[in-house]
């Protein structure tokens, strides 16, 4: 939900959700020089969020207003996209950002990302910046490399180090998520010398729901046991036919529900073993798309 609690000309403050993702599958195809890896993954957005509120400073400061545990002002990514946002444009307002978190830390559902995407989207509108979608991504690829995804606002296929995004079409499909209890670091998966690194790319741009595989799965595994042991126990309350796996650099496990009752079901039996779970669906849009739009995006809205 948005909301603003003056009207459209004079909004003072934007309440905002900032949507987790899952990779449907995610390949590692190569390595360039400079060390980033090569990927090749379908990334699409889900109706679990985190909420931002952003209140409009007129003295150019950009502040964390109460922040959860393990957030500062000077390593919280919206803040520092409120200030990267500042420098493009020139801007000489500033923010109070206050972030309420649902998407677990560490979980391969680009949280962080998620804040900052939302954070830009919202201060296009609260700044009156009138940024188009690209501009944002730019300023966007500037502070990771999932944030232009969620600026982008559709599923996409993502390939290079996750800046070339491509619209994908797919059905409204639920999920059963669940979170070990324990993040992985990001890095310490890249940097594995285990991790598989030649995943042939797939040249065209057709792909099925259950399709590959997560290349960074095997490595997460080992740094984090209860990972694999939260794998087994979905596995065990899926269907025939569906495979659970992680998404991201993990450690959220996902796997296909044929509808919400049914995901909620194996969630409500997840939580009975001891693991924080939820029934989540795809969402076809990021609920900000139309605050930073483009000429392509006419046929969307």
């Amino acid at each position: 939900m948005v909301s603003a609690v003056t009207s459209a000309s004079t909004t003072q403050s934007l309440t905002l959700p900032a949507p987790a993702k899952l990779n449907l599958f995610l390949h590692v195809t190569g390595r360039r020089a400079d060390g980033y890896h090569l990927l090749e993954s379908v990334f699409v957005p889900i109706n679990l969020a985190d909420t931002i509120r952003l209140t409009r400073r007129s003295d150019g400061v950009v502040r964390l207003v109460d922040p959860p545990p393990g957030l500062d002002e000077q390593n919280e990514l919206c803040c520092r996209a409120a200030r990267a946002l500042q420098a493009a444009t020139g801007c000489a307002l500033g923010v109070d950002i206050q972030v309420s978190k649902r998407i677990p830390q560490g979980a391969g559902l680009g949280g962080g990302s998620s804040d900052a995407a939302t954070t830009l989207l919202g201060l296009n509108q609260l700044w009156g910046l009138g940024q188009s979608r690209e501009a944002l991504q730019q300023v966007a690829a500037s502070l990771g490399a999932d944030v232009p995804f969620f600026v982008f606002g559709r599923p996409a296929l993502a390939r290079g180090v996750g800046e070339r995004l491509l619209a994908v079409t797919m059905p409204v499909t639920d999920y059963v998520l669940a979170f070990p209890g324990a993040g992985v670091a990001t890095a310490n998966v890249f940097t594995d010398p285990l991790l598989k690194r030649d995943t042939p790319a797939n040249a065209g741009a057709v792909f099925m729901l259950d399709q590959g595989h997560n290349d960074l799965q095997p490595v997460a595994e080992r740094l984090e046991p209860r990972i694999g042991a939260l794998l087994a126990d979905l596995a065990r309350l899926c269907p025939p036919g569906i495979a659970p796996r992680m998404t991201g650099s993990g450690a959220c496990v996902f796997a296909r529900a044929h509808n919400h009752e049914a995901a909620s079901e194996i969630a409500r039996q997840l939580e009975q073993s001891g693991w924080q779970s939820w029934a989540v669906r795809t969402i076809a849009r990021h609920p900000l798309f139309a605050m930073a739009l483009s000429a392509t995006d006419s046929a969307i809205i």
